[in-house]
């Protein structure tokens, strides 16, 4: 059996460093997978950290760390967007940090099992946890112009009908069940030039994302770590394409300003700003990283502090697609 190679976490002295970890600290590393976040906060005596994983082997594969922190760890299974509910349940109304690492992690692209990566055979998964429909269900059931939004949406294919079309063509004459016959399949419609990134790479990243509802667990978890964090608690976030940077650009842009209310309305009362933004420009990886780990090249970390102004309200929901829907064809 090949062994699967560790999940290394990208810029973690970096965002470590943002939190700014302190003795007597409770902090939540949101996005657990192999620890490295956890390791570097609990190298500060006197931390507490709550590591929440919707990935089960992560959790288990994090027991021994458990062991080692003396009580100071504690791991969840569960989704990212529920950590307020868990520090609830742990009896923790606020905390004084909370770290995300957003997207597919190493351990899980490395396991041919999983379905992740168009490199590897096997079966067409995808899913994060271990619950809800595989990548291989969404393929079988969504319409071509699903899909094609899907793929255009959440992988910035431009040639997104035109993979929905082959999709829809193929399933009539057989299940799409492995990794490979999806790569197949894609690789017919879309061309790339040597030194170019795999014509799958955008598809798989789009039925990635839409599966295990990637963005709205973004949205969530930094609408949920709003409420949890205490006034000077920190929040620390690292992203891996212009989707996820996106949303956490806009959601600290809107939290760290001062709403101006409107002329019209001068009875509606200024928002103060829940956050106060640490990096202007995201901090991105040295290029000693990127050498060491190439799928850090990417990356980008923003950061914030927490305010003593309330929490804003809620985003309005998304505009893109959404599993449940899709899935039931509506």
């Amino acid at each position: 059996m090949t062994p699967v190679a560790p999940h290394i976490s990208v810029l973690g002295r970096e965002a470590v460093e943002m939190l700014d970890p302190r003795d007597g600290g409770i902090y939540v590393d949101a996005t657990f997978g192999a620890g490295g976040y956890s390791r570097l906060i609990l190298a500060v005596p006197g931390t507490r950290v709550i590591g929440i994983d919707r990935d089960r082997s992560a959790i288990t594969g994090g027991f021994d760390l458990v062991d080692r922190a003396d009580g100071r760890l504690t791991l969840v299974e569960d989704r990212f967007s529920n950590l307020a509910d868990i520090c609830a349940a742990q009896g923790l109304n606020a905390v004084d940090g909370v770290v995300m690492d957003i997207g597919v992690s190493s351990m899980q692209l490395d396991q041919a099992a999983r379905g992740f990566s168009f490199r590897l055979s096997g079966p067409l998964d995808m899913r994060m946890g271990h619950a809800g429909p595989t990548a291989a269900d969404v393929i079988a059931t969504a319409s071509e112009r699903d899909l094609a939004d899907i793929i255009y949406l959440f992988g910035e294919e431009r040639h997104s009908r035109g993979v929905a079309r082959a999709i829809v063509a193929a399933r009539k004459e057989a299940p799409i069940t492995t990794t490979q016959a999806l790569a197949d399949i894609v690789a017919r419609v879309v061309r790339s030039k040597p030194n170019e990134i795999h014509p799958a790479t955008r598809t798989f990243q789009a039925l990635r994302i839409f599966v295990n509802e990637e963005l709205d667990e973004l949205q969530r978890a930094l609408t949920a770590a709003e409420h949890v964090l205490k006034p000077g608690g920190r929040l620390a976030v690292v992203s891996f394409h212009s989707l996820e940077d996106r949303i956490v650009k806009n959601f600290l842009a809107e939290r760290g300003k001062v709403s101006s209310g409107s002329r019209h309305l001068p009875e509606v009362a200024q928002l103060a700003p829940s956050f106060k933004i640490l990096t202007k420009r995201p901090l991105t990886p040295s290029e000693d990283e990127i050498a060491a780990n190439p799928r850090a090249r990417s990356a980008k970390l923003r950061a914030a502090e927490r305010t003593e102004a309330s929490a804003h309200a809620e985003s309005a929901p998304p505009s893109w697609p959404t599993l449940e829907r899709v899935m039931r064809g509506g």
